[in-house]
């Protein structure tokens, strides 16, 4: 019998890759062996690929010049002596690894997502069950190569800068915060690019082609079609694929930056405390993996959400076993009370469950989606206030759930028997937190292979729609993408929720190397005395940052829009054959104008998270005197603090608001309330358009956005203190 040790379990990390690359080649040769479809089919699916590879292209681009620029200054800052072991070459080449598989990983989800999309829309033309099978197994290649590439990557990252600093444990997770710093860049500029995108692409079609023209959704003849659905790729695929990495990311070096101040100047701790994110990681991918390989459709009536569902409370399920056996085996020796922190990592998985229930309540078929599409019959005005109302109302009950899943896992964490070995329980409490963080990711495989599912239905039941497909397979089709378009839902429900424990736990993080550079403990240090009136400003500055960022995200789909609005209407208005059917529309102008609109609107905000916080601790602590100096840490963590609350609050407010609004539309279609082309279906179409960038542009951005301000913190803590 192999007996469980702390290298036994470390070395699960590897098998975990392989085995997940292993699973993923099984599903991707079963994907790549099956037919594309007619050649009418072949035809559309070859546009959506050569636009969405032509906009990843020049946005990649645009990345790594910014990126190299960064990387260079964070080389330079080590060039001086008090900065060389916090910044430096160790930690721009962190930076750069980390950017470069965030970028990889959102190529993955696209690349396979536009490669699937057709083959799910030709099995559709024999069943549901087929159809479902192939745009699932499609999801799951890109959420295991995105969760593989996300724990192989860390790993080496961190075992090769452990070697490169001669074991060193607290250089070595100093570098590597520049890995979570990569990576939640590239992320935002992925996310909030492919974001206005979409949704410029989906706003112009919906306007003139379902309001205006009259023509059904992903109709033939709306040249903003193929723009549409490439933002669908862009978006909800290399965006969310770029997201997901560097939550999981992030939040493991956080948690791996806890666990160094649990052992930190204590005699007999061992790094077990630094290693047990990694391993649990790890084990959740393996549970995810199980959960995606039994999701099956027994037969054509059956729900297609509760097939998913059923692979999603296994893998949740196995989650909580792994949890047990590596956190017993790892933590037993130290801590006599070990299951304090099993029950921590219970706790994060009961919070992503219920954030689950939560987001389908506001966003599916249920009370508020009603309650919209009822107001709709009194016209658009009344739709959007409706929609708004649900919106802020559906902020309540996650952040109930959040409170008491940072409150308890705190106090278990606390409460932890660490016998005799000296460390402070508020230090634990913050483990218990960050335990309770990683125990919510566990599962991400699974749902990012779920998130992946929505576009790659929605691309497909677009393509049978163009290539004029039977009835019957639209049907199909649609079920699909009425799925699909919940699991993007609570996917983004999910990030939601890991923001919030992973933005507290990096905020603690932050306090940790504030306290290393000061030589005190974090304890000591994570005071933030709202009270000051320094430090409050701070705080009004994180607040309004949001704001800004949001504001900026939602002007910069509305411009692109009415762009593409405009040459939507020229190309009706001039080539008449064009609404008679008798000529082809210009879809690569649609497709164009997206890009120019999408690269040239996104480097502002995107910047705004690193300029920001880096400009106004350098004020305090270089030119504001002995005052401003006194206060630069605490007055930074302020910023991150509130950002954060006010983040997490806007984005639930965006997310939730607008698929509401969109489901609303939904159900207005599917005979309710008159149905398709009366009054309310009009109005319902116009909130669903107001919503559309606070659901797919604005809301999931600020997701990244609360996370990288705490990373871009941790990187440049030393700034504000030495």
């Amino acid at each position: 019998m192999i007996e469980l040790t702390t290298d036994n379990l470390l070395i699960m990390i590897p098998i975990a890759a392989l085995v997940a690359l292993a699973f993923g080649l099984y599903f991707f040769r079963d994907i790549w062996s099956r037919e594309k479809g007619t050649p009418e089919m072949r035809k559309i699916s070859d546009a959506i690929e050569t636009g969405a590879m032509a906009y990843l292209a020049r946005q990649y681009k645009t990345i790594g010049i910014i990126s190299v620029i960064l990387a260079v200054i964070l080389a330079l800052g080590g060039l001086v002596d008090k900065f060389e072991d916090y910044l430096g070459v160790p930690v721009a080449i962190a930076f750069l690894i980390g950017a470069s598989f965030s970028v990889l990983s959102g190529y993955i989800g696209m690349r396979v997502s536009v490669n699937s999309n057709i083959r799910t829309a030709h099995a559709a033309c024999d069943s549901l069950r087929e159809a479902f099978k192939v745009s699932f197994r499609g999801g799951a290649v890109s959420g295991i190569a995105v969760s593989a590439l996300s724990l192989v990557g860390l790993f080496a990252v961190f075992f090769g800068y452990e070697i490169w600093m001669d074991g060193n444990m607290t250089r070595t997770l100093h570098a590597v915060v520049g890995y979570a710093f990569g990576a939640s860049f590239a992320a935002l500029f992925a996310q909030l690019g492919g974001g206005i995108y979409t949704k410029a692409a989906d706003v112009g079609a919906d306007l003139v082609g379902k309001v205006e023209a009259g023509i059904p959704e992903d109709d033939p003849r709306n040249p903003a079609v193929i723009a549409d659905l490439v933002g669908d790729n862009v978006g909800d695929c290399a965006g969310r694929g770029a997201d997901i990495f560097e939550s999981t990311a992030a939040e493991i070096i956080g948690s791996m930056v806890i666990g160094l101040a649990v052992i930190k100047g204590v005699a007999g701790m061992t790094a077990n405390w630094i290693y047990l994110p990694l391993v649990l990681m790890a084990f959740g991918l393996i549970a995810s993996l199980v959960g995606i390989f039994v999701v099956r459709m027994r037969d054509e009536d059956s729900d297609v959400l509760a097939s998913l569902n059923m692979g999603y409370y296994l893998s949740v399920a196995l989650m909580i076993a792994f949890l047990a056996v590596a956190t017993y085996w790892l933590l037993k020796d130290e801590c006599s009370t070990w299951y304090y922190f099993l029950a921590c990592g219970i706790v994060g998985i009961a919070l992503s469950l219920a954030i689950v229930f939560i987001t389908q309540y506001y966003t599916g078929m249920h009370r508020p989606v009603k309650e919209i599409a009822k107001a709709s019959e009194t016209g658009p005005a009344t739709n959007v206030i409706t929609g708004i109302s649900m919106g802020l109302e559906s902020t309540v009950l996650p952040v109930i759930c959040i409170v008491v899943a940072i409150a308890a896992t705190y106090i278990l964490g606390y409460n932890a028997d660490v016998t005799g070995l000296g460390v402070a329980p508020e230090i634990l409490g913050l483990y218990g937190t960050a335990i309770g963080t990683i125990g919510m990711l566990g599962t991400s495989t699974f749902i990012l292979a779920m998130d992946t599912f929505g576009p790659i239905t929605d691309n497909a039941g677009g393509i049978v729609e163009m290539s004029n497909q039977p009835d019957e397979i639209r049907d199909r089709t649609d079920k699909l993408d009425a799925a699909g378009n919940t699991t993007k839902a609570l996917t983004k429900g999910y990030a939601m929720a890991s923001a919030a424990l992973a933005a507290f736990l990096l905020f603690a993080a932050y306090f940790e190397i504030v306290g290393e550079v000061q030589g005190l403990s974090i304890i000591d240090v994570m005071r933030v005395d709202i009270g000051d009136p320094l430090i409050f400003v701070g705080g009004l500055i994180g607040a309004v940052l949001v704001f800004f960022f949001a504001s900026l995200a939602i002007a910069a789909v509305g411009k692109a829009a009415g762009e593409m609005i405009e040459e939507v209407r020229r190309q009706f208005r001039e080539d008449p054959g064009i609404m008679a059917g008798t000529s082809d529309p210009d879809y690569a102008q649609c497709v164009d104008i997206a890009t120019q609109g999408a690269l040239r609107a996104m480097v502002a905000p995107a910047l705004l998270p690193i300029l920001v916080p880096v400009s106004f601790g350098l004020i305090y602590r270089y030119a504001m005197g002995d005052m401003g100096q006194a206060v630069a840490p605490q007055a930074v963590g302020a910023l991150i603090m509130v950002g954060t609350i006010t983040g997490i609050l806007m984005a639930n407010f965006l997310n939730n608001g607008g698929g509401a609004w969109d489901n609303a539309k939904k159900y207005i279609e599917d005979g309710n309330h008159g149905g398709k082309g009366s009054p309310a279906h009009a109005a319902a179409v116009v909130g669903d358009t107001v919503g559309d960038p606070f659901k797919d542009t604005a809301g999931p951005s600020i997701h990244v956005l609360v996370k990288l301000l705490s990373t871009i913190c941790l990187v440049t803590a030393v700034l504000y203190v030495v």
